[in-house]
């Protein structure tokens, strides 16, 4: 969950990587470091944020070096510290490295290599892959690299630098995402596109078991038995400006107001107005294919997981298939029942979730059609998958998910329009739907209209510290997101509850100063919640109710009103979970919390 960044080229290398950390700081926060590489290592850490750093560097005088790592820390092994800060050398300052990943054998490894006369300075797992080079290296970096990783056992993203060759960077992976740059003169590494956009489009990514040795002339890839292989190289589509934050004060807001051109672009050529169904040419199946799935089961994590639970009422309503959600961290460990007519579908912003992809292996080697929904082109779990859905939201970088939520609900929906046409859906049926679908991006702006209302009843409700929030049907699963957006981001405790599970044990934690948030839009099942409402408002605790354009059902009733358009159930939860994206954000801002960057928190979970 770490992120990483190299540079080896004619440029000095260390605004590179302070830039490069600064685009990869929403993967990691507790503390930072560079190593600038020549004929001896130049080590800088901090604990904090990568402007501290940054400010380190300018003290110590900004190092001329043209080679080097660097690194923004999610602590795994051993508290936020300097000492446990990355780059980590061997003791004798020879080789440097910067990880992402868990070493599961580190204890025993680090056992061993004390007893050999190593001695260590951090708590760190990631602390005994230098001293293994260190100790295998007899005159050929890259064959001691691969000895190390050989006695390794874990997963990892790695890059190394030594003083026996400088200007070279050694780099591989093993269930951590690395990407590599290729650049005008110069090569690069990183963790994640977002570093290598304002320096190349060029990029290969690494598979597991492979490994790449860059200088600024060349990049030679091989794997980890030192065979040579030949990558494909990709284009990055991503603007430069998509990864700043514009005019707006945090990414959270810029990427909450993008949701209508994400979504437009996740819509755009797929909406077949001559069948009334929609093409999704990535899924790679005939309408045969899809007509021999019997059952459909989502695996995902988080945001990721409660799009898929949207999604279930979708594939079931819709298409008429069985359909079940997997909390992705379990899919494997409780033996799913797979079948060859299964199709699983795995879903991630980052396509790098390490659960999921976990999910993915799982599913492929029990023989299921395996089709992903990811947003990141070239991501592990969409090149594993080989078929599925991209999202073409462009960069997110906040850590709490907005737009690749809704985008992600959009192409389910999508997906299960496809497969209901491919069933029982009839076209008067499908061309009402594709109407639906295409009305989404103007529909949010609506939404967005909304913002200063909503900032008012956030500042309204900012001492608060409980919140409940409460949705019945398809406005279930956008009650739980709902929820989890509030405590990401306000450190706030807010659950997430089916309507009609409140009477059932946790009605009892309401009182007057525990708000709830009710979706009681105009779609069936209003009326139960309207029975809630009265429910909630019998134990003192104030509404804010969520309801659909001129409907004024719960006007008497709510202590507070946000209203989003009118819309079908289909639609219902990608404008609801707007306006309480909105919610969230203000709230945490009139508490001053750092919005972008929650505490413990990193923007993609590439461990276990």
């Amino acid at each position: 969950m770490c992120g990483i960044v190299g540079y080896t080229g004619p440029k000095t290398a260390t605004p590179i990587l302070i830039d490069g950390l600064k685009r990869l700081e929403y993967r990691g926060y507790d503390s930072a470091g560079i190593c600038l590489a020549d004929k001896s290592l130049n080590v800088i850490r901090t604990v904090g944020k990568v402007r501290t750093l940054e400010d380190r560097v300018k003290e110590l005088g900004l190092p001329t070096e043209h080679c080097g790592i660097a690194h923004t820390r999610w602590a795994t092994h051993g508290a936020p510290s300097e000492a446990n800060a990355h780059p980590h050398t061997d003791d004798k300052k020879q080789f440097a490295v910067v990880h992402n990943g868990i070493i599961d054998n580190y204890a025993c490894l680090r056992k061993k290599l004390e007893a050999q006369g190593h001695r260590f300075s951090s708590d760190t797992d990631s602390e005994v892959i230098p001293q293994l080079i260190a100790e295998f290296y007899q005159g050929d970096f890259c064959k001691a690299v691969t000895q190390a990783l050989s006695k390794v056992s874990g997963t990892y993203g790695l890059a190394i630098t030594s003083i026996y060759d400088p200007g070279v960077i050694v780099v591989a992976r093993y269930g951590s995402p690395i990407v590599i740059g290729f650049g005008n003169g110069c090569n690069l590494v990183a963790s994640d596109i977002t570093a290598l956009v304002p320096y190349t489009r060029e990029v290969s990514y690494l598979n597991d078991g492979e490994m790449a040795i860059l200088s600024s002339d060349k990049v030679e890839m091989c794997n980890l038995d030192n065979v040579p292989i030949e990558k494909r190289v990709a284009t990055i589509d991503w603007d430069v400006e998509a990864t700043g934050k514009g005019s707006y004060e945090h990414f959270m807001l810029k990427e909450i107001h993008e949701q209508p051109d994400a979504i437009g672009n996740t819509i755009r050529g797929r909406l077949n107005h001559q069948l009334d169904s929609t093409r999704l040419g990535g899924l790679n199946m005939t309408p045969h294919d899809m007509a021999k799935i019997n059952r459909i089961v989502i695996a995902g994590c988080g945001s990721s997981m409660h799009a898929g639970w949207v999604g279930e009422y979708y594939f079931e309503e819709i298409a008429r298939i069985p359909t079940e959600v997997e909390q992705a961290a379990e899919f494997r460990y409780r033996n799913p029942i797979i079948t060859p007519d299964t199709l699983v579908l795995p879903i991630s912003q980052s396509g790098e979730t390490a659960d999921t992809l976990a999910a993915v292996r799982e599913a492929t080697n029990k023989g299921a059609t395996v089709a992903a929904i990811c947003n990141v082109v070239g991501s592990t779990i969409a090149r594993e998958a080989g078929r599925g859905v991209y999202l073409h939201a462009g960069p997110e970088i906040s850590v709490a998910s907005t737009k690749g939520f809704t985008c992600q609900v959009t192409a389910l929906l999508m997906l299960a329009v496809m497969f209901g046409r491919n069933r029982h859906l009839g076209r008067e049926q499908g061309a009402e739907l594709l109407k639906e679908i295409a009305s989404i991006p103007d529909l949010i702006r609506q939404v967005l209209k909304q913002a200063p209302v909503i900032e008012r009843i956030a500042a309204k409700y900012v001492k608060a510290d409980n919140f409940f929030y409460i949705g019945r049907g398809y406005l279930y699963p956008t009650a739980l997101e709902g929820a989890l957006k509030l405590k990401e981001i306000s450190y706030v405790h807010a659950e997430g509850y089916h309507a009609a599970e409140l009477k059932h044990g946790s009605i009892a934690l309401l009182e007057e100063n525990v708000p709830v948030v009710a979706m009681a839009n105009a779609v069936p099942g209003q009326d139960k919640m309207i029975g809630n409402i009265r429910e909630c408002l019998a134990r003192h605790a104030p509404v804010i109710a969520v309801v659909s354009g001129d409907d004024h059902t719960a006007d008497e009733l709510a202590d507070d009103i946000i209203r989003v358009p009118m819309s079908s159930r289909y639609v219902a939860p990608l404008t609801t979970i707007v306006a309480l994206q909105l919610f969230a954000y203000y709230f945490a801002k009139f508490r001053g919390c750092p919005i972008d960057q929650p505490r413990n928190l990193a923007k993609s979970v590439t461990v276990e």
